[in-house]
């Protein structure tokens, strides 16, 4: 049966950009491994300058980013050194461990070429690696499986699911794809992971005799087969796995010990952390914090 249906919510994460935030949702903190889902765009037109959109240095620990562009273009620069220009189609998979900090910046003409949308989701790590080495891997399109079908396009973005496997390297089992349907296509979810959901980008979705519209997440319990009916020309995003046991979420920082996110919110107070070596004039202070300059950017919430 259908065991949720999350209805996105705004969120600002810079002072221009705001998003639609999916998960974490208060009856439903994970789906696999998958602990948090930002839908961003599309954004054509701003008034200000692009800059306006970036999200300055930040940190992070005990998950993983993964960042995947509809339009536009993003330049990602970390504490690793780093600095990569994420395209559409891509999969930028930024793993931070024991802890990393970086930027996301809108500098580049084409940052909003076409429309900039982009879909972003935190994987939390399993405890043996929620204190591995940080890194960073970019894959293009090319070393991602696509599958077609009469009305039906998708890309496995990392994971396994109806018989493809990603090349993506992920800690944990999981899937996550991208689905284009044309309308009047049916669909199916994946069989090989016990916890499944899809968010619809844009379009509509009946199962049943039930419509569901762009920025919903419908979240489905084991077992259940559904059909999905396009009701419209729509795009998806599938993803779920297995689940990795109970995680503590606050700003940035996720972890399986609640004192290790007060030990990382000391150390990005105090400096510890290292900023992106070309990047490191500003950052995003503490939530809550106001001993230290506030930059540019307004200070997001914590999550829980």
């Amino acid at each position: 049966m259908l065991e949720l249906v999350i209805d996105s919510r705004i969120a600002a994460i810079s002072a221009e950009m705001k998003v639609k935030r999916i998960l974490p949702f208060r009856l439903r903190r994970m789906i696999g491994p998958f602990i948090f889902m930002d839908h961003a765009g599309p954004v054509e037109n701003i008034a200000a300058q692009s800059s306006s959109l970036d999200v300055l240095p930040h940190p992070h620990i005990g998950l993983s980013t993964v960042s995947y562009l509809f339009g536009g273009e993003v330049t990602h620069r970390d504490s690793l050194g780093i600095e990569q220009i994420i395209r559409p189609g891509e999969v930028n998979w930024m793993t931070a461990g024991s802890g990393i900090a970086h930027s996301e910046r809108f500098e580049s003409p084409a940052a909003l070429a076409g429309g900039l949308e982009m879909i972003q989701t935190w994987v939390a790590l399993p405890e043996k690696d929620e204190e591995a080495a940080p890194s960073f891997l970019n894959y293009k399109p090319a070393d991602l499986p696509v599958y077609t079908d009469k009305g039906v396009w998708m890309r496995l973005i990392a994971g396994d699911a109806y018989g493809l496997k990603s090349s993506v390297h992920t800690n944990s089992p999981l899937f996550y794809l991208h689905v284009v349907l044309q309308s009047g296509a049916t669909f199916a979810l994946p069989k090989e992971h016990s916890e499944r959901g899809f968010y619809i980008v844009k379009g509509s979705i009946e199962i049943g005799a039930t419509t569901y519209h762009a920025g919903q997440m419908l979240v489905f319990t084991k077992g259940v087969d559904p059909v999905l009916l396009a009701r419209q020309d729509t795009t998806l995003m599938l993803l779920g796995g297995e689940p990795l046991g109970e995680r503590f979420i606050w700003w940035n920082f996720v972890s399986s010990r609640k004192e290790r996110i007060e030990q990382a919110k000391e150390d990005w107070k105090q400096g510890r952390f290292t900023l992106p070596p070309t990047d490191d004039q500003e950052f995003i202070p503490l939530p809550d914090d106001r001993s230290r300059p506030a930059g540019s950017s307004p200070k997001p919430e914590p999550l829980s």
